[in-house]
């Protein structure tokens, strides 16, 4: 392996959900390994470009609502004509709703599993589309990184579409690698524990189960979106030609305990 095998320099990534969070985190951690990236949310995403400007790469934004498959190749189209060429994807985008399994209703069902599983599918097959064609860069592997869940490996309770959604994440990462790897695309995912962000806010303000989550993870923290900024850029780079199919838990030791 070079020295520089977690350099990004010179790849264009496109990262969904990338206003706050997560995304955020990925997004400007891909733009300090060096590549230049672009944000899709459905708000404009200005803080996100604005750190991702501030590292010294280019930052595009693409505003798509996720909840259907009509933006994926606008998604790819965009960021070719923009920057050139398209490398690296992280299906971030995804969506919650609570409620329990006896009384939880098709739409709330539906809905979390066109975000969470069919469009990450359909931008996923647009992406790796252009990623094993003719323009292909030979000294390059196209990249592709979902983000899985604790419940890729759990049940969970009241979030039944969430929990199919992510375990079905879980699977599609496989097969895409399966079917993939031979077209010069890696194909893994990230299984984020719990992760200080707007989403989990009342969590951590909940004394009693902010205490229970904390004295579950061996390292005695929650994480923060820079953590799975880490695992993503392992995972977008050449230090990972080798990984395929896998999902990384980045949970604190949460499933470990």
């Amino acid at each position: 392996m070079s020295a520089n095998a977690f350099d990004l320099t010179g790849r264009t990534a496109v990262v969904t959900g990338a206003n706050t969070g997560i995304g955020q985190g990925i997004a400007v951690a891909l733009a300090q390994a060096g590549a230049d990236v672009v944000l899709v949310a459905r708000r404009d995403p200005a803080e996100t470009r604005r750190l991702v400007e501030d590292t010294g790469s280019r930052a595009h934004v693409v505003m798509a609502d996720l909840s259907s498959i009509e933006p994926c190749e606008r998604i790819v189209a965009e960021t070719v004509e923009t920057f050139g060429q398209l490398d690296i994807l992280v299906n971030n985008a995804g969506i919650i709703r609570r409620n329990d399994a006896l009384d939880f209703s098709e739409e709330d069902w539906d809905a979390v599993m066109d975000v969470n599983l069919k469009v990450l599918f359909f931008l996923s097959q647009a992406a790796a589309r252009h990623m094993s064609g003719s323009s292909r860069r030979e000294d390059t592997r196209g990249k592709i990184v979902n983000i899985a869940s604790m419940l890729t490996f759990q049940g969970g309770v009241r979030v039944p579409s969430y929990t199919a959604s992510k375990s079905g994440v879980g699977g599609l990462t496989k097969l895409m690698a399966n079917e993939w790897a031979p077209k010069g695309i890696n194909v893994n995912a990230i299984a984020p524990g719990y992760i200080a962000t707007n989403n989990t806010a009342a969590l951590q303000e909940d004394e009693t189960r902010n205490r229970q989550i904390l004295e579950r993870i061996p390292e005695g923290r929650w994480g923060n979106p820079s953590d799975i900024g880490g695992a993503a850029v392992f995972l977008a780079s050449s230090a990972a030609d080798y990984v395929q199919g896998h999902i990384l838990a980045v949970d604190g030791g949460w499933l470990a305990r």
